[in-house]
Parts: structure tokens; sequence; C-alpha cells
């Protein structure tokens, strides 16, 4: 057998071996992964118990009036089980949120919300608040319950305003030129609609994708959003290191 004839063969065991290799390489980086993810998800785990017991001392104090609104966004399909958004809001009650924006997309929150103020101590509808009441010393919290539904509301709400505005810029005695809609106009319609509702500073996602899950985006332009993950496994330590770290970071927003 001369050269020419090893060249095929070499060439094929090569290959061979070099396929092997990578398919190692692969297995073993998929692995190294895995057990990276596991070690986190229990330090994860034993970190937040050790929140929930009160032994991380720096976890104690909150400074929650950085925290003027939350925005709790639930899966439709764990917004069925009442009871644990309940609990979460006892809770969020318990760290002195004064102010939570609840929202489902079908609205299933929103039809439970006399039995939700019956079990949640000191809590009130947010369009019952006065202006003196949204304070940081008021007591309580208060809660508005959001759908889709709201969403298109305020978008129909923002157009009327504004075409009321055009009509009006538009008289023949003002004599003026081309009307142009601007961002401008279009956020202070906006804000004409939701003049009484703070856009949330932080939104805890409860749900099994990283999404607003169709929370109005119009309320979010300054909104940090956090996925706690799934409302069934829902943990008191995670919720307040999620606010801890929110209130514990600088906010830049800019001129």
């Amino acid at each position: 057998m001369d050269f020419n004839d090893l060249m095929p063969l070499l060439s094929f065991w090569i290959g061979q071996i070099g396929d092997l290799g990578c398919d190692l390489l692969w297995r073993f980086i998929h692995i190294v992964v895995s057990l990276c993810h596991i070690v986190s998800g229990i330090f994860e785990a034993i970190q937040t118990y050790a929140i929930s017991l009160g032994l991380i001392q720096k976890y104690s104090s909150i400074d929650i009036e950085k925290l003027r609104c939350l925005a709790v966004v639930v899966d439709i399909e764990v917004a069925r089980d009442v009871s644990k958004v309940i609990e979460l809001l006892q809770w969020l009650t318990t760290i002195g949120v004064k102010q939570v924006g609840l929202f489902d997309s079908q609205g299933l929150l929103k039809k439970s919300k006399d039995m939700i103020l019956e079990m949640v101590p000191g809590s009130m509808l947010l369009h019952e608040t006065g202006e003196k009441d949204n304070s940081p010393d008021r007591k309580g919290i208060a809660i508005e319950f959001i759908s889709s539904s709201d969403n298109k509301e305020a978008v129909v709400k923002a157009a009327n305003i504004l075409l009321e505005k055009y009509l009006k810029s538009s008289h023949p005695e003002n004599g003026e030129g081309d009307n142009v809609f601007t961002e401008s106009h279009l956020n202070e319609a906006l804000r004409v609609v939701g003049k009484n509702v703070h856009v949330p500073d932080l939104m805890l996602v409860y749900g099994p994708v990283r999404s607003h899950l169709g929370f109005p985006a119009w309320r979010l332009r300054y909104t940090e959003i956090v996925h706690m993950g799934s409302l069934k496994n829902m943990r008191y330590g995670s919720l307040l290191k999620a606010i801890h770290k929110f209130t514990g970071v600088r906010q830049n927003y800019g001129v």
C-alpha cells in the first residue's frame, strides 16, 4: 500500500477523532454550565431563605420611599390562584409598599378585587385615595387593578384628546398652517389620561417568560423590570432582595 492509498484512510480517521473531540468538548461544557446553574440555584435558595429569616442584616432596612409605585405582572395561568396573589400583596404590605399596580391580561384579578381587598389588611383602591393620602406616611396599600382592556381605553382617550386639540388648532380663525402630531403631543395626552397614576418605578413579573406580558407600554418609560419566576414558587426573600436592590441603586433619569 503506497502513500496515496493511505491518505484517504488517514483523513477519515482524523475526521472521526476531530468529531469525537468536539462532541466530548460540547458535553463537558454542557455539564459545567449545568453544574453552575444548579449551584447558583442552590445558593439563591439558601440566600433567600436566610433573608426571609432575617439572618442577613443589610436586607433588614429598605428605603421604601424610593419605590413610589410598584407594578406586579402575573401570568394568566397563575392569576387564577388568587390566594397566592393575596399572599404576595400581604408581603408587600409588610415591606411597606404604598402603591401597587396589579396586572393580568384577562382581568381575572380585577373580577376578584373585592375578595383581595378584604383579605389584604389596610388595602384600598387607588382611585379612592386622594392626593393627601398619596404620601409616604399613609397607612396601608393602594391597589390598582389593570388589564389589557385598560390599555386600549387609555389609547382611545389619548386619541380623543389629540383629535380635540387638532380640531381646535386647525380652526380657520387661528390661521395656522399644517398640524403635525409630535412625540411631545402624544406624551402630553397620555399624561392627561394617567394623571392620577404614577409610572411604576419597578416591575416584578411572575410568569414563565421574560416579558411584561401586555402591561401598558406607555407607562414603562423608566421602569426597571425584574423577572421573578413562577408565582407558585415565590419566596419572601426573593421579593425583599429585588426591592432592596432597586432602592439601593442611584436612579439617573437624565435632564
